[in-house]
């Protein structure tokens, strides 16, 4: 795809990773959790807050002028503090969200394997992710090497191996 660059994120995208985790969060069309909601519950603020730590690696995705429209990120969380994708201590868990008018042309592969390439840049092995069954992105993880390891009522945890 031609339409987007994509740039390393900064302490600076923090707003903009904000927006993504609502669009992540909201993928369903009934859900419509506001920003406000959102970053009041720990267990989904905990992926954005405190941005950026030495430990985090993120992509931005932007049209021409500049305008981001996807981020890909990855952050450590911890057993006292477990994300929904929580595998252990040192499996980075993935979050990503694309501007709804930007899905569907390949921005989230895009930013997907971005991501992934920053993580093996600095030596990880596995990184891991939440889904809800019903989300299409469940098969598009898939696509790209995820395999499901722990399932829930409605999501399951998915793991890539990104270092042989």
């Amino acid at each position: 795809m031609h339409d987007v660059d994509i740039r390393a994120a900064t302490a600076t995208d923090h707003p903009f990773l904000v927006d993504m985790l609502v669009e992540a969060v909201n993928w369903l069309p009934e859900r419509n959790w506001s920003r406000e909601r959102i970053l009041a519950d720990p267990a989904l603020a905990h992926y954005v807050t405190g941005w950026m730590r030495p430990d985090d690696i993120g992509v931005v995705a932007a049209e021409p002028a500049g305008r981001p429209v996807g981020a890909a990120w990855l952050r450590h969380l911890t057993a006292a503090d477990p994300g929904y994708g929580y595998v252990s201590d040192d499996v980075p868990e993935l979050t990503i969200g694309v501007v709804e008018s930007w899905r569907g042309r390949g921005v989230g592969r895009m930013l997907l394997r971005a991501v992934l390439e920053a993580a093996r840049a600095r030596g990880i092995r596995r990184v891991s992710l939440s889904v809800e069954r019903a989300n299409v992105a469940a098969g598009f993880y898939a696509t790209e090497g995820f395999r499901t390891v722990e399932s829930f009522e409605n999501a399951d945890t998915m793991v890539a191996d990104i270092l042989a």
